[in-house]
């Protein structure tokens, strides 16, 4: 691929009420360590002068995200802006590898926007999605003029949010985003001849990407790597990566954000070594995954919000820059945490996250044997279980439990006899929970191996059933449930305790509502069908149905842990 030569062109921006003078080249190639060059649009604010600079790195095409971004509102603040296409898409050189060479690439741009008469050399980085986790791959590799970075909605948890959910395959993130990436430009439009019901009998899985027409090096290679080995190891930032980020950072994310657990594992990998007057600052407001770069809405799904909930959030973001880049102000005067609180509709404000006066109460499991489906005697109660009984419940693969999306309302999911419902008692004052939610569940299987779900849901007085946290459901892989890197098999009949992570909610349950949970064995196509037969996922041709049964009894206590807002 040759070189692309950009030439300095004059011009004024403007978007909305925002305009400036700028001085814009297109198609500036930087070369990387190895010799690579990747391809970026650069905009200054000025035909004179050094300028701080905020660079945007994105595999999803450059030239959009110019209006995405608003970037005329960064021009008009000063900044000189460098939005670059990622190793192997867009304009840039090599071969897109997902995050794995994002850190070094991210090092060497940085270091190559600082040798420019324009910059002054204090440099940001800005983005959502992928384009926030390039900024704590590049974070980690200490780069010196990379000052502050302001991550949205990254993703960061290998087997516990992309590509795998408690060691689960995301197959409705695998098969779409994996062929919108798998050319130079976006194949996205392809996802639409995806006949998801039609998937869960074909087999092998590792073969599935061949219904999009081409087979996926990427989708290939994270099948065979179904344990956090080495390959993933090398993009998982550790303890030691985290204390050497000495940079401020602006975190935010979402109650409905599907990166959510990504962005606030970063948060608490740097809150772990945080010190007095630690520069990390974060947001989480009641967004869905895009909502989050862009400021919210007064709704999602059948949640409704006050006004308060839509932010001027690049405002936000540039009044961190301004403090970090400039020094134009001596403190960024913000609390230090900012969460939005569903139900309740009000924003809460910390120094830290979880919030120091959350306290963890457990809600039981219980039935008179019979939790299946919404007619059935499930119940939740706030008093541990005193009788011996368990539900069971049959799980077929080839007709797995459909994943509904958050924020919606579950009944008719919940009709099926594989799902069992748990619900409360209506609440007689209101229940404020906010924080990470856990479900510790007892459960036995008649086989090797198979899953173990749970979703927390929101009876409305009406009779709706409103799904909350970021994902479509938690789940367990039962031959992970020690951990990623040494799977183990289970043994038939014999109850074990799984521990199921519904990841943050920022909710309140209000008077009348009931807090309801399901348990269940699959997600589709939220997560990939577990066969139930103990063999290799990704190669295995056959498929098993299941018999659970789900313990809640004085020695097998189920239960669902929330940190509890006191009143």
């Amino acid at each position: 691929m040759s070189r692309l030569v950009g030439f300095w062109i004059a011009s004024i921006v403007v978007v909305g009420n925002a305009s400036a003078q700028a001085i814009n080249r297109f198609g500036v190639a930087m070369a990387m360590r190895d010799g690579v060059h990747l391809v970026a649009n650069i905009w200054i604010p000025g035909a004179t002068g050094r300028f701080p600079t905020i660079l945007i790195r994105t595999p999803y095409d450059k030239t959009p995200q110019f209006l995405r971004y608003k970037i005329p509102n960064y021009l008009a603040a000063g900044y000189a802006i460098v939005i670059q296409d990622t190793r192997g898409r867009g304009d840039s050189e090599g071969v897109f590898d997902f995050y794995f060479p994002e850190g070094h690439d991210g090092f060497d741009s940085i270091e190559w926007i600082a040798r420019q008469p324009w910059s002054n050399g204090r440099i940001g980085m800005d983005g959502g999605s992928y384009l926030g986790t390039v900024q704590w791959l590049a974070a980690r590799e200490r780069p010196p003029h990379l000052v502050c970075i302001a991550p949205t909605a990254s993703s960061g948890r290998i087997f516990d949010e992309i590509p795998y959910l408690g060691g689960a395959f995301r197959l409705d993130w695998a098969l779409p985003w994996l062929n919108s990436v798998s050319g130079r430009v976006s194949q996205s439009d392809l996802n639409d001849l995806l006949q998801w019901d039609s998937l869960f009998v074909e087999t092998p899985l590792v073969r599935l990407d061949s219904l999009m027409g081409r087979p996926m090096t990427l989708y290939r290679a994270m099948l065979a790597h179904s344990t956090l080995d080495q390959y993933w190891q090398r993009i998982q930032l550790t303890d030691r990566d985290f204390a050497g980020i000495q940079i401020p950072v602006l975190t935010t994310t979402g109650w409905f954000d599907g990166d959510q657990p990504g962005a606030l594992w970063y948060w608490d990998g740097m809150e772990r070594r945080a010190l007095p007057g630690s520069k990390q600052f974060l947001i989480i407001g009641p967004w869905n995954h895009g909502q989050t770069y862009l400021g919210g809405d007064r709704s999602e799904g059948l949640l409704r919000f006050d006004s308060t909930a839509v932010i001027p959030i690049q405002g936000e973001r540039i009044k961190f820059f301004d403090w970090c880049l400039k020094n134009s102000t001596p403190a960024y005067d913000v609390p230090r945490v900012r969460v939005y609180v569903t139900g309740r509709n009000r924003w809460r404000e910390s120094d830290r996250y979880p919030l120091r006066e959350a306290v963890v109460r457990s809600l039981y499991l219980g039935s008179g044997g019979r939790a299946n489906s919404l007619q059935g005697d499930g119940r939740l109660t706030w008093e541990p279980p005193r009788e011996v009984v368990q539900d069971r419940f049959q799980s077929d693969p080839t007709d797995p439990v459909p994943a509904g999306p958050v924020a919606r309302d579950h009944r008719g999911i919940e009709g099926r006899s594989d799902v069992l419902v748990y619900t409360s008692e209506g609440l007689a004052e209101p229940v404020e929970v906010v924080g990470r939610v856990w479900v510790r569940l007892w459960a036995a299987t008649d086989g090797l191996d198979t899953d173990f779900t749970a979703k927390l849901l929101d009876v409305f007085p009406d009779g709706r059933a409103v799904l909350l946290g970021p994902e479509s459901v938690g789940v367990v892989r039962g031959r992970y449930r020690n951990g990623y890197q040494a799977p183990k098999l289970l043994t038939p009949g014999h109850p074990e305790e799984y521990t199921i992570e519904l990841f943050d909610i920022g909710h309140s349950f209000e008077v009348g509502h009931r807090i309801r949970v399901e348990v269940a064995s699959s997600a589709a196509p939220f997560i990939n069908p577990n066969p139930n037969t103990g063999r290799d996922i990704a190669t295995d041709t056959t498929w098993r149905v299941a018999t659970q049964t789900i313990y809640h009894d004085p020695e097998h206590p189920s239960r669902i842990l929330l940190p509890v807002i006191p009143r």
